[in-house]
Parts: structure tokens; sequence; C-alpha cells
């Protein structure tokens, strides 16, 4: 999807302002019913202490945990619970795939995701702007966003401003 429709499609978007720090989608299925939620920037929220659903199976939290945290300058990804020294981590890109692969030099761990912002522009990844970091069992991944995808970002941050958000009684904020 080129820039201009992607911005487009955001116009046209029905809009729901949410104070949080999580950027979500949820797309109409093709019989036209509203999907599952989708999360592509934070983390979701946790579910309620000792509430195991209808399986009742609780993931570990030992696993690994994979979510994304941009900056203004950086789209950035956290993988938690990695319990290895930095240097058995190697964070590349695979041009081919369009996607950034972490893997560790003993094969305990291996990961790959795409960026979906370099996708709507139609941008290729650069090594160069990609460097990971790690601290407290936690590998930090940082790709340094390019001129268009900052250019288009403050044009949505203007288009944003002028969404009217009213609070209803249950705290939640609609648009309007």
């Amino acid at each position: 999807m080129a820039v201009t429709g992607w911005l487009e499609s955001l116009r046209d978007a029905e809009k729901t302002a949410l104070l949080q720090d999580v950027r979500k989608w949820r797309v109409k299925s093709a019989l036209g019913a509203l999907g599952q939620w989708q999360i592509e920037v934070g983390e979701p929220a946790p579910h309620g202490a000792g509430n195991l659903g209808p399986e009742l199976i609780k993931e570990s939290n030992a696993n690994p945990i994979f979510l994304r945290k941009d900056t203004k300058v950086c789209f950035q990804w956290r993988i938690r619970n990695l319990p290895y020294p930095k240097d058995v981590y190697s964070v590349s890109v695979d041009r081919k795939e369009r996607c950034v692969v972490v893997r560790t030099t003993n094969k305990k761990y291996y990961k790959k995701f795409s960026v979906p912002d370099l996708d709507r522009h139609q941008l290729p990844l650069d090594d160069s702007l990609l460097s990971f970091a790690y601290a407290n069992c936690t590998l930090i991944i940082s790709y340094q966003k390019p001129k268009e995808v900052l250019v288009a970002e403050s044009e949505l941050q203007e288009m944003l401003k002028k969404v009217k958000v009213a609070h209803s009684s249950d705290g939640d904020c609609k648009t309007q």
C-alpha cells in the first residue's frame, strides 16, 4: 500500500481515542464481522491474576516476551526473559523476506519479525539503521526511522489533533 493510500485509509477510518501506550488494529473479516484486535505497538492488558480461562492452561512467565515500544526516532522491540549474555545474540536484516532476524549462537532462541511501518511506506530494510542492546535479561532492538516515516507520522499527529475526544461515564475516550 502506498503512503498516500495508507494516510487516506487512516483519514477515512473510524477512530477511537484510548489513553494508553498501545497501537492496535481491528480489521473486518471477509464476511464483514469485526475480527480480533491485533496489537502492533505496546503490550496487551494483562489478564486477571489467577484467571486461567476456559482452557485451564497458563503460559509460563519464564518464556520470552516479545513486544514493540517505539520512540520518537526509532522503532523499538523488546524481548524479555532472555538469560544469555549479549555476545550470544545476533540481529540482522533479511532483505529477501523483508524482516529482522534475531538468533543466538547457542541455538536457544530464534525470532523473525517484520516492520509494518516500512512495508506500508514501501521502504527497504537497511542494516545500518539496526542496532541492539542487552540489559536485565532484555534484548532491546532499535531501527532508526527513515525520513519518510517521520514525515508521515508528523502528518498523522496533525490529523489526530483534529479528532475530538469525548470522555464517557465509564472512563473510556471516544472520538466524535
